[in-house]
């Protein structure tokens, strides 16, 4: 019996990593007809930073030579700049703190990639993510489920993706029940990859980091550090847009007690901190949701619901109340440290991801 017949054609996203290789040899050994494409989404250098990818498709061309499939090549800059890094830029700049990856599956690995490759014939899509899914029948969309690698669970960045592309998605080592195991994996079958270190971090940026990123990017504007107690200026800075709720790091301000970062005006340019880590504007109870979206195409009944606000961040209980124009209330059951808006809040029930939205500035 054919590849075709057993499994079907499937189009592989691969990146040069541990988890997308051995997602390939699974493939493989499952009776697909497996194609790898390594889809080129960034490759400008910054300053004191040579962007990696030629290196990483290299590791993707040795795998593949190695399992004997194709491996093409399609150029995606064009959407990775428009919908994640302008993304990223522009939320920054309007004092939000963005999710890129989250918007990468979204408009590229599951938009983009998803389209073409269903275009040129493939019956499947596949990633190396750690995530299981449903499929779903008769038309139904698909159902998306943690990973049973609960550190390495990543449907906290698919929220977004439609559960109709779901349908006709593949995600191997979702099964699998650790990285360890996945790394033994690549080596019993002979990857030559097991030992390459896990990606960290925004890819783009590097070990440039965020804030020389958002300065070669974004005007310099100095603007004044307030204690949010007494209105008093304790320092200044390079821009609002540099900060984000919580962050204890980076404030210069000096000897003396730590400060965080209670909340940050890009209008004014002024940043707000406090040294009372019980400080009330710290903690929370309830968020409001904005451009949710729902993995089965509407939002859930009203209910209690696990919360995640952060990747492999604590599963919190909060009853969910879905409102109209893809907006969401939560009441938390227990209060927790403020997220900073533009953040992603993602909702489960049970081990199933429903979706989520972006967390708004109140």
């Amino acid at each position: 019996m054919s590849a075709r017949e057993t499994g079907g054609r499937v189009f592989l996203g691969m990146s040069g990593g541990v988890d997308s290789s051995l997602a390939a040899a699974l493939l493989l050994e499952q009776g697909y007809d497996v194609r790898g494409i390594y889809m080129r989404n960034w490759s400008r250098d910054l300053p004191g930073f040579r962007c990696p990818w030629a290196d990483e498709l290299a590791d993707a061309e040795r795998v593949a030579v190695t399992l004997g499939i194709q491996l093409d090549v399609w150029d995606c800059e064009a959407e990775y700049k428009a919908t994640v890094v302008d993304y990223l830029v522009d939320s920054y700049a309007r004092g939000y703190t963005p999710n890129p990856d989250v918007m990468c599956n979204q408009t590229v690995k599951f938009g983009t990639f998803a389209q073409r490759a269903f275009a040129e014939g493939a019956d499947y899509v596949a990633t190396g993510h750690y995530a299981r899914v449903r499929h779903g029948k008769d038309g139904r969309p698909a159902q998306l489920y943690r990973a049973c690698d609960e550190h390495k669970d990543q449907t906290y960045f698919l929220w977004r993706v439609d559960g109709h592309v779901f349908n006709r998605a593949l995600f191997p080592v979702g099964d699998i029940q650790n990285k360890a195991e996945v790394r033994r994996m690549c080596a019993e079958r002979g990857l030559g990859i097991e030992n390459k270190p896990d990606s960290d971090g925004i890819c783009f940026i590097g070990p440039v980091g965020l804030r020389t990123f958002l300065l070669d990017a974004l005007e310099r504007r100095s603007g004044d550090v307030v204690e949010w107690e007494t209105g008093k200026v304790l320092g200044h800075h390079d821009g609002a847009f540099l900060f984000t709720v919580g962050q204890r790091r980076g404030l210069n301000l000096g000897g003396g007690p730590a400060r965080y970062v209670v909340s940050t005006d890009t209008q004014e340019n002024v940043v707000y901190v406090t040294a009372d880590r019980d400080c009330p504007a710290l903690w929370t109870t309830e968020l409001s949701l904005e451009d949710c979206r729902w993995i089965a195409g509407e939002a859930p009944a009203a209910g209690s619901y696990l919360v995640r606000t952060r990747h492999t961040g604590t599963l919190r209980r909060a009853h969910v109340e879905p409102a109209g124009e893809g907006s969401c209330h939560l009441a938390l059951d227990e209060p927790m440290r403020t997220v900073a808006p533009g953040q992603s809040a993602v909702v489960y029930d049970g081990l199933a991801c429903l979706g989520g939205g972006l967390i708004a500035r109140t």
